[in-house]
């Protein structure tokens, strides 16, 4: 297949334009490389079939290649960087999402929007299902991307009704693994850079919140089954690992697997921050045959030693990348 993925560059895209290039793919990376650096495509380039088009999707593509597959996991998806870029965000998941939708159609494509747990908000339901529409302040903070999210889904399943694309919707819980930038604003990033440059950890509130966290190859095959899959448009799946932990026990993991002491800092909750997040996976099990392989402690290990790879030896510090 001829794949796009826009956002390619960033921490599941490198990922994803990877697996997509083993299983003999052609792929063509679309990034403007305004939050992902460009070092994650490092390992990718010169690779036969893979090439790189520097681009916002925002904007129309002026040159798009022919493509089966469409990949959209473009967006700012950490916190801080959606609250730095708001309208960046909410463009690239509105006016994006159609750009990308038309360029499937044009070409008869097949099109996957990544999606987020960010569209339950804070959930009244517990473990999140499809069919649950979620608890989200449309106005608050954190709605740049939450409510643009669910634009791009509410704008996706429209052109699937109107019958001109065949679509997917991945709904994506918390990921982590190698190339997450170190210090992001999400919590594996945040502890494991703390960590190993030996600071206190951060725990926004009072660290009894809980999240669910699946390893990136993980999740990536499950984009990779749920793009495949024929009769599937208009399907709704979320793709996350429905082990459920406290910060607070994942603050002291990761401290243990990083071989310091468990030290915590302690900050207030920001705003509109979901108390408890966990995915129900029933579907994904029965529509794709999916679920996570990788256990935690393995996953987190694997991104330890990522990590290890990139500290800088002066000053024994993981600062913040240039996104370029």
């Amino acid at each position: 297949m001829r794949a796009l993925v826009a956002g390619g560059g960033g921490h599941i895209g490198s990922h994803l334009c990877d697996a997509l290039l083993a299983q003999g793919h052609q792929v063509t990376c679309v990034d403007n490389f305004s939050t992902a650096p460009r070092s994650n495509l490092r390992a990718l380039e010169g690779r036969e079939g893979f090439s790189v088009i520097s681009a916002d999707v925002s904007q129309p593509l002026e040159s798009a290649p022919e493509v089966d597959w469409v990949f959209h996991l473009a967006s700012p998806a950490s916190p801080p960087e959606y609250l730095r870029r708001p309208l960046e965000t909410l463009a690239v998941n509105s006016q994006g999402t159609w750009n990308l939708l038309d360029l499937a159609v044009s070409q008869g494509a097949r099109f996957l929007l990544a999606s987020t747990s960010e569209v339950y908000g804070d959930p009244e339901v517990h473990p999140q299902v499809e069919t649950y529409w979620g608890n989200v302040n449309p106005n608050g903070p954190r709605s740049c991307y939450d409510e643009s999210k669910r634009f791009a889904e509410a704008l996706t399943a429209a052109f699937v009704r109107r019958g001109v694309v065949d679509a997917r919707i991945a709904r994506i819980f918390n990921t982590y693994g190698p190339n997450s930038r170190p210090r992001d604003g999400r919590m594996v990033p945040n502890f494991i850079s703390q960590a190993l440059s030996g600071e206190k950890l951060t725990i926004y509130g009072k660290g009894n919140q809980t999240r669910s966290l699946c390893y990136v190859r993980d999740t990536v095959r499950g984009l990779l089954l749920l793009m495949d899959i024929e009769e599937a448009s208009g399907v709704v799946v979320n793709v996350g690992n429905p082990e459920e932990h406290t910060v607070e026990e994942y603050a002291e993991l990761i401290s243990r697997l990083c071989g310091v002491e468990h030290e915590i800092s302690y900050l207030p909750l920001p705003e509109d921050d979901p108390v408890r997040r966990r995915p129900d996976i029933s579907k994904a099990r029965e529509l794709l045959g999916w679920e996570p392989e990788w256990s935690l402690a393995d996953g987190l290990e694997a991104t330890i030693t990522w990590f290890r790879s990139i500290l800088e030896v002066s000053g024994r510090s993981l600062e913040q990348p240039s996104p370029a």
